[in-house]
């Protein structure tokens, strides 16, 4: 028989559902997983006491299913308020901050049935695609735990390719959960802007440019998640499928974007299950200038941070503690003139239209979810990609500002592995309101691939 924590969240659902198992095997089977090789990757943290969630879990065995996640156990992004839960965001200042209320996001998870456990791991303040922070120290990359977990959704990502989790939810600002997605052999969905709701104390800026997500080893228990999410905005299975899907190939950009050796001709592979599957994919032009979207990303990005972060930099103690992406975020936001995020919001609409065209003409459009493998746990960030300097700490994930920028759906889809065994993916975006196809092409490719079925790490 399969062990319960290598199951998926629905099935799971569906013998909770009939009796068949009970919510307290589960809580004992995936906490039992958890001491087995959270140690080894560190993905999981603030653990709740082992009795009280025991005693959750028997709770829960003896009340009627009420929701889809009745009785599953799942950790939440440490960049989310969870009553009852140290909520730090990897940062020293938050170290001690135990909320008394949950955020909607973990409302919505409760309303579904799910147990909350604990956290997962994120860089502080959820800042660089690189998951490490000074309360909980590194994530580990399961296929070679010297290498990084990604970020900022790294601790969800390692969570579920090890078997820890079902499912998770994670966030994407700039390829938070696209990133470690790719990295870690998983599923990852950016919807599209506002299907997910935001906290009351997000900006505007803030909300537009980052979003809330699932993540999960198949597309059925993703789908599912979305909608819990977004609060019943979206319905799982009501993508209209293309009858021959048309997939546009967008490369490095032209150029634009550096890629590490092997990065895009593992992309490529990707691609070819595609075509295979009868789906009519094609090279495509860049549709805007790279130079104009990073510009203003970078602008629109540096203002939102300054606006959330600010308050803990107009602080002495706090700004000490602040990491070296919260500083260079905030000091260059408070720089920027009126002048300066009008043209970055012009720009942006701009692009939108440029990517309405586009659609107009292709189904999706797909982009590798990275620019290089997995690099060092131990270092900072990459500064260098195949001989091109970095000029910033979060230039090496140029690839997913087009999406982001536009708050276009993205879906992350594994991609096989290189010749180092570690894991690769790419990222299928679609039109604003595409995510039902984008579930429906995913859904194809999973059943052709099963990557992360057929290659779990060996932890």
């Amino acid at each position: 028989m399969t062990e319960l924590w290598q199951m998926g969240a629905l099935g799971l659902s569906a013998m909770i559902a009939r009796r068949e198992i009970s919510p307290v095997d589960l809580m004992r089977d995936v906490l039992g997983r958890i001491g087995a090789v959270n140690g080894a990757v560190n993905a999981i943290v603030a653990l709740r006491d082992r009795e009280t969630l025991m005693g959750e879990a028997r709770l829960a065995e003896a009340m009627p299913p009420d929701g889809w996640l009745h009785g599953i156990p799942v950790a939440v992004k440490d960049l989310v308020g969870v009553r009852g839960v140290p909520s730090s965001w990897g940062s020293p200042i938050l170290k001690d901050n135990v909320p008394l209320v949950d955020d909607g996001l973990a409302r919505r998870l409760r309303a579904a049935g799910a147990i909350i456990i604990g956290k997962t791991n994120v860089p502080a303040f959820g800042l660089g695609s690189h998951t490490v922070n000074p309360v909980y120290g590194a994530t580990r990359n399961p296929y070679d735990p010297s290498k990084t977990a990604g970020g900022s959704s790294g601790g969800a990502a390692v969570a579920l390719a090890t078997r820890m989790l079902a499912l998770a939810d994670g966030s994407d600002m700039m390829g938070s959960l696209r990133n470690p997605a790719a990295w870690n052999n998983v599923y990852g969905f950016r919807p599209t802007a506002g299907l997910v709701p935001g906290e009351p104390r997000d900006s505007v800026f803030q909300h537009r440019l980052s979003t809330d997500g699932p993540m999960a080893r198949d597309i059925d228990d993703l789908e599912h998640l979305l909608a819990t999410l977004s609060d019943g905005a979206y319905r799982p299975g009501q993508g209209p499928v293309p009858r021959r899907p048309r997939i546009g190939w967008l490369g490095d950009w032209g150029g634009a974007y550096a890629m590490a050796p092997g990065i895009l001709a593992q992309a490529e592979t990707a691609l070819g299950v595609m075509e295979s599957l009868g789906w009519a994919v094609e090279p495509l032009r860049p549709p805007f200038a790279a130079e104009a979207l990073w510009e203003a990303w970078c602008v629109l990005r540096q203002f939102a941070v300054a606006m959330t972060l600010g308050p803990y930099w107009r602080e002495e103690a706090h700004q000490a503690l602040l990491p070296a992406q919260a500083k260079w975020e905030i000091t260059h936001g408070f720089a920027r003139k009126v002048a300066e995020v009008e043209w970055a919001a012009e720009t942006r609409i701009a692009w939108l239209g440029a990517a309405r065209e586009m659609f107009a003409r292709y189904d999706a459009v797909v982009l590798p979810a990275t620019q290089l493998w997995p690099f060092a746990v131990d270092m900072r960030w990459p500064e260098v990609i195949d001989g091109h300097a970095m000029d910033s700490y979060h230039r090496w994930m140029e690839v997913v500002v087009p999406a982001s920028l536009a708050g276009l759906p993205a879906l992350a889809l594994p991609a096989g592995f290189g010749a180092d065994g570690l894991p690769a993916g790419v990222q299928m975006i679609g039109a604003p309101g595409a995510d039902g196809m984008l579930m429906a092409l995913g859904r194809a490719y999973h059943a052709a691939t099963d990557w992360p079925g057929k290659n779990p790490p060996a932890l």
